[in-house]
């Protein structure tokens, strides 16, 4: 057991000590946080972390949002379930979940198994996945949609699906999943702090919503890699590793896509052999078994297809047998880790153009209504209020200050902000959500009583780029 989330339960090493270039490491570094916004990198090589590191704020012992890298770990509790006789994954759907079924089941929907959720091949033309959770019982409405395919023919990608598996552990084990897997997997493992969010019926969401920290996912990963064997005890089911991350059903035929190389249990197929869990915006837990190899990343990346190429193109090359030290290049690589960062707006001016006055905006896509400021030495005070909300929070000048924003009646989200005027009129604001990709930079205009608010968030499903207006 640990006593902190993200504490340290793999041993280090240099790169080059297990055979590994730290030019390559620092190669494959630069290239993603050139692409975007890369959060943290953790490197494992025969068992061993060879390099490690987080762009502040971002920290070894803060949780991230895994998005639907938690897929992974539902499989996983569904492997634990079979192992333990209350489900097999050839059961049929229906035999768990009759009560929530329509009156008369479809011919597709009673040949549905637990094996078709898992591998995405419900027979679903298209993805379920708005049309269950924009109900209020998620595992109802996706037993009540159309499955135009016989089960098994036909891959899609179905976050639902999850969901249902998520629901069907609980009911066969009397517990949320992440409950569930303390005892059989998070503690084994050391993994402390986890969170997995839920649905309106109390579900963990299963494909989406669980939280952990890096290291939490490199031994997660490593884990699959040596078959399920942790600290020389059996953790995961005999065979259980082997099984869901084989080719269980194919996905695609483009032998240059590392979305096209096959799918197993809520694990993709990649490339040069690999196998990982992946989550939206680059939350990778990449397992490449031939090179006895885990790479981990967490970020805010768009082009999710790319940055995993970048780690095919710049770190493969330099994965090989022991090597001599290279001094230079590994002082290189901890140089750059150890300085790594996120920018945040550098001042340029001082002004009190804003000091004690509230910007009232215009209607607006975010219902964002009125802004009031408060300056300060070491920082300023915003308070923010829209619909249904507000936020009040601290802006540091230099550094990050630690805020709360609430959404919705209860759920406060931690937030860290940082900002400074670069001219008299104009002031860059930023940021981010530590616990989550997600962040957001934002230059604010005054011209005379007029105010504009432009900007991106880092990352999105939707529409990215952010415009008020609004007057003083």
């Amino acid at each position: 057991m640990t006593d902190m989330p993200g504490a340290r339960r793999l041993p280090r090493s240099t790169p080059e000590q297990q055979g590994v270039s730290s030019s390559a490491v620092l190669a494959v570094l630069d290239a993603i946080t050139e692409l975007g916004e890369l959060h943290s990198l953790m490197v494992v090589r025969h068992g061993q972390v060879i390099a490690e590191g987080w762009a502040a704020p971002y920290s070894s012992d803060r949780v991230h949002l895994l998005y639907s890298l938690s897929k992974s770990f539902t499989s996983t509790a569904v492997g634990f379930a079979q192992a333990e006789g209350l489900l097999d994954v050839d059961d049929l759907v229906l035999e768990h979940l009759s009560d929530l079924a329509p009156a008369s089941p479809d011919a597709n929907l009673r040949r549905m198994r637990l094996r078709h959720l898992l591998t995405m091949t419900t027979g679903h033309d298209e993805d379920a996945s708005d049309r269950s959770f924009s109900r209020d019982d998620w595992a109802r409405a996706f037993l009540a949609l159309p499955v135009e395919h016989e089960p098994g023919t036909h891959f899609v990608y179905n976050t639902a699906a999850t969901y249902v598996l998520s629901a069907i552990v609980q009911r066969v084990t009397g517990q949320r999943v992440l409950d569930y897997l303390r005892p059989r997997l998070l503690e084994p493992l050391g993994i402390e702090g986890a969170t997995f969010e839920r649905s309106p019926q109390g579900i963990d969401t299963g494909g989406f919503g669980m939280s952990v920290t890096t290291e939490d996912i490199a031994v997660f990963g490593q884990l699959y890699l040596q078959d399920g064997v942790w600290s020389g005890t059996q953790v995961l089911p005999v065979g259980w590793a082997a099984e869901a991350t084989a080719r269980q059903v194919p996905n695609g035929d483009d032998p240059d896509s590392d979305w096209a190389q096959g799918y197993g249990y809520q694990f993709w197929r990649g490339r040069h052999g690999s196998y990982r869990g992946d989550g939206a915006f680059g939350q990778y837990c990449v397992v490449v078994p031939g090179l006895d190899l885990v790479v981990v990343t967490t970020s805010a990346i768009m082009d999710m297809h790319r940055e995993l190429a970048l780690v095919w193109e710049h770190l493969l090359p330099g994965v090989g047998e022991v090597r001599a030290p290279d001094d230079a290049a590994h002082a290189a690589l901890l140089a750059r880790l150890d300085s790594w960062a996120l920018p945040i707006p550098v001042a340029g001016a001082a002004s009190d153009v804003l000091a004690g006055r509230t910007v009232e905006f215009e209607a607006n896509p975010w219902t964002v209504r009125s802004a009031s400021w408060a300056s300060g030495d070491d920082a300023d005070t915003i308070e923010l209020r829209w619909d249904g909300g507000q936020a009040r929070f601290d802006v540091g000048h230099g550094g990050w200050r630690s805020g709360v924003m609430r959404l919705g009646e209860a759920v406060d989200v931690e937030l860290l902000a940082a900002g400074a005027w670069l001219t008299p009129t104009s002031y860059e604001l930023r940021v981010q959500l530590p616990a989550q990709p997600h962040g957001v930079t934002l230059r604010i205009d005054v011209d005379g009583a007029a105010v504009t608010v432009e900007g991106e968030i880092n990352a999105a499903f939707a529409e990215r780029h952010i415009r008020l207006v609004g007057s003083l």
